[in-house]
């Protein structure tokens, strides 16, 4: 059995036990500590920390674009590709008050798959049922462990709930992506799937009477679609508006639900942009979804922003969220990920 370290998170003064076989992260999850993380595999850098106290640390392996040689030399982490070689004092730079103490047990169940098909030519609407139960924000996502490998997959939920059973994904096909060449050409109706979970940390924040704006793109749409599914059930009557962007009207998807939610929900928008709509005699809005929020010339000030979608998209709407008045604490996203792909 691997030997356990002491690890105290400042300056929210919580402390774990670690084994040394495990992350950081992933032993927070499992004792429902709920840090900030984002991809889990050392690319998107929102668990970044600080080591106080304590170097023995080693790391799986990770993106230098996330951790900088010269930052790690410096005592800064990513927790979830850390490993604690001691008794550690780690420093969050990233943590919700909020969400930190509400973490949801992690399990590990089978489903059934119930249908896999397309929603648009590179989106996959994947469901299945559960075999038991799951407890889940919505907005959080699960690891797929892809058979005959020891690699996983994330996705997010693009459901509120597993009341009914059932969880539902929407999936983008690459090409060449690992989960991809097995979700197109070999899942089929009845198959059985190995999944753990829940992990994320895109949930929709209490925030009476403050405004919402969605950015979204690609398969962004699941945990977004989520999160307003939540507001419709809650009877939430914030204003919001969802801005999605695609490259032509194929690329679009949901779209009678996202129309029928803006009846179901006063304060909604749905605001679709193309940027390359070519000759789909597109009258909607058209460029890049960013391009489309900044042109609107929103005040923003006070509102909470969640973003979700291509790593682009993210960083695009990240830089510009705070411009036009979002608080960057209230600025909550999911940067999707391709590692391992291939």
């Amino acid at each position: 059995m691997a030997e356990k370290h002491r690890v105290r998170f400042e300056p929210v003064g919580i402390e774990i036990d670690v084994a040394e076989d495990q992350t950081i992260l992933r032993a927070a999850a499992e004792q429902g500590v709920m840090l900030m993380h984002g991809c889990k595999e050392g690319q998107c850098a929102a668990c970044k920390s600080f080591l106080l106290d304590g170097d023995d640390v080693e790391h799986d392996r990770y993106s230098t674009f996330a951790l900088p040689d010269y930052e790690k030399e410096e005592g800064f982490t990513l927790l979830c590709r850390a490993h604690a070689y001691e008794d550690l004092t780690i420093e969050l730079l990233n943590y919700d008050e909020e969400m930190i103490q509400s973490g949801l047990p992690i399990q590990e169940a089978e489903v059934e798959v119930v249908s896999n098909e397309n929603v648009t030519h590179d989106l996959r609407h994947l469901v299945v049922r559960l075999d038991g139960d799951l407890k889940f924000f919505p907005g959080q996502y699960l690891d797929f462990a892809i058979p005959g490998t020891e690699e996983t997959r994330s996705f997010s939920m693009a459901n509120t709930s597993a009341r009914e059973g059932l969880l539902e994904f929407v999936i983008k096909i690459y090409p060449d992506g690992l989960f991809s060449r097995f979700l197109d050409a070999e899942v089929a109706v009845g198959d059985r799937l190995r999944v753990t979970g829940p992990f994320g940390v895109f949930t929709l924040r209490d925030n009476p009477g403050k405004d919402l704006v969605f950015v979204g793109g690609g398969a962004g749409m699941a945990p977004i679609l989520a999160l307003l599914r939540s507001m419709a059930e809650r009877g939430l009557d914030r204003k919001a508006t969802f801005y999605y962007g695609a490259r032509r009207r194929r690329d679009l998807c949901f779209e009678a639900e996202l129309r029928e939610l803006e009846a179901k929900l006063p304060g909604f928008r749905y605001v679709p942009a193309l940027s390359e709509p070519g000759d789909d005699d597109w009258t909607g809005e058209t460029g890049f979804v960013t391009d489309v929020l900044r042109q609107a010339g929103l005040d923003l000030t006070g509102a909470d922003a969640y973003v979700c979608g291509p790593p682009p998209m993210v960083e695009a709407a990240l830089e510009l969220l705070p411009a036009l008045g979002v608080d960057g604490k209230r600025v909550f996203y999911d940067k999707f990920t391709t590692t391992g792909e291939g």
